[in-house]
């Protein structure tokens, strides 16, 4: 026998689930609010253990990573120990030889090919930051925690941002992309879990906004206020429609709901976090226009974001993903139409490693000019941004022209607050990548972090 039809209820049904639907899709959305933070939600004790120099000044660890490896005979440098001269890729780095630490004999083997053949792109950049073996797939994502969301799990409850993702890469991709790997592999650095990716942002003005809020100088803390308390209707909307839904639910699609409410109990607690933390700071300086076209111009706003995001202390961790490994960028402006990653298969033709070795030198000039930055910044203790700083910046390849991902080009730079010991080439042998990681863990007061990824143990002598 057939039951009656209620198309009343099916139709208030049906209106109620978009509703919820869209008010998902608005919650799952909304940013995190960032600005000034500081030590007052902990006991003193605590608090000088984590993320904090000797001063008492904050402790900023940031990765930034660039593409397709470089010219091995160009990046690294004569000499050893203090007593080096840079190469011609790193010659940029001069005026900062002393904040700085070439990084020899790191490397990634859980990104070389073995049984999975092609993928050394996604592998370089998958790897990079997580030091695991990626499931080739361009659905089942299976990668690992990446460190800076380690160490955002670990000190992000000091500051508005748990991490910040930075990004020079303005296309979104999805499905398979290099050889049956998936996008995300490709074009993602940091990693909450091993199958979530942590989306970045390539607009200076929205991480602009989402720092500070929108609108000039004087509008911004109100419009903070704003959003969080339109944040907080759309959540409490969605939440009353969850409740409605459920009973009409089975139980797949429950736990589907489930997971659907954590992300919104997440957004909630950054909320709360974020009026704990009080109003943001005004930095007193324009909102940054969008996008440039110039792709120079691009990735130094993105540096002057995170540098602003350190300064106000909105955040302690960061990535700057300049371009995904395998990007095939041109270079018209340096006089190199042809694109980067054909380029990097230069089969030792000459003029072709030339123009790589330029491509690389240019991504170092870009670098130069934000550790300048940094130096050029006070801290809240008399020091600079950078001598309280820990920036990694390296490739996931080391000669793209072999697909090779051993002796990987890595430069840490910073003081690490007086406890790195940089002005140094330093050839560690063969050693994880991952080994560095946990050294700087360490850093920031997370000792107990006795494994990461393929890690062997600390690295000795940074």
């Amino acid at each position: 026998m057939n039951t009656p039809r209620n198309l009343a209820a099916e139709r208030h049904f049906s209106l109620s689930r978009r509703r919820f639907l869209r008010g998902i899709g608005a919650g799952i959305a909304v940013p995190a609010f960032a600005s000034l933070g500081g030590l007052s939600l902990l006991g003193a004790d605590a608090a000088a253990k984590l993320a904090v120099t000797a001063t008492g000044a904050p402790l900023r660890t940031a990765f930034v990573f660039f593409p397709n490896g470089a010219i091995p005979s160009a990046w690294w440098p004569k000499g050893e120990g203090s007593e080096f001269a840079l190469g011609a890729t790193l010659q940029p780095l001069e005026a900062h030889r002393r904040h700085l630490q070439i990084l020899g004999g790191l490397d990634h083997h859980a990104a070389e090919a073995g049984p999975d053949g092609g993928g050394d792109h996604a592998r370089g950049n998958g790897v990079f930051l997580t030091g695991v073996r990626l499931k080739k797939s361009a659905t089942d994502l299976q990668a690992g925690i990446s460190i800076d969301q380690a160490m955002a799990r670990e000190v992000g409850h000091l500051t508005r941002f748990a991490s910040l993702e930075l990004t020079g890469d303005t296309g979104r991709y999805s499905g398979a992309c290099d050889s049956g790997y998936a996008c995300a592999y490709q074009h993602n650095l940091s990693w909450s879990s091993p199958t979530t990716p942590v989306s970045a942002e390539a607009n200076p003005r929205m991480v602009f906004e989402r720092l500070f809020g929108s609108g000039t100088a004087g509008e911004r803390a109100a419009s903070l206020i704003r959003r969080q308390q339109e944040q907080r209707s759309v959540l409490d909307f969605v939440l009353e429609d969850a409740r409605g839904m459920e009973r009409r639910l089975n139980t797949p699609d429950r736990a589907k709901l489930d997971q659907y409410l954590s992300g919104i109990r997440d957004i909630e607690k950054r909320i709360e976090k974020a009026e704990r933390f009080g109003t943001a700071k005004d930095p007193g300086i324009d909102t940054p226009p969008g996008i440039p076209t110039d792709y120079g111009q691009h990735l130094q706003l993105m540096y002057d974001m995170l540098v602003l995001a350190f300064q106000t202390d909105s955040t302690r961790v960061a990535t700057m993903l300049l371009a995904h490994d395998g990007s095939n960028r041109s270079f018209a402006d340096i006089g190199i139409p042809e694109g980067h990653h054909d380029l990097s298969h230069h089969q030792n033709n000459e003029e072709k490693v030339r123009k790589v070795a330029e491509i690389d030198q240019w991504y170092a000039k870009q670098f130069a000019q934000f550790l300048a930055k940094l130096e050029a910044t006070k801290d809240v203790d008399g020091q600079s941004l950078l001598h309280n700083s820990m920036i990694v910046y390296g490739g996931g390849n080391a000669d793209a022209n072999r697909h090779t991902h051993s002796n990987l080009p890595i430069v840490l730079a910073g003081g690490g607050g007086g406890t790195l010991n940089p002005g140094r080439y330093v050839k560690h042998g063969s050693k994880p990548t991952t080994n560095l990681f946990l050294s700087l863990a360490d850093r920031l007061g997370m000792k107990s972090l006795s494994r990461f990824g393929d890690s062997t143990g600390r690295l000795e002598n940074v």
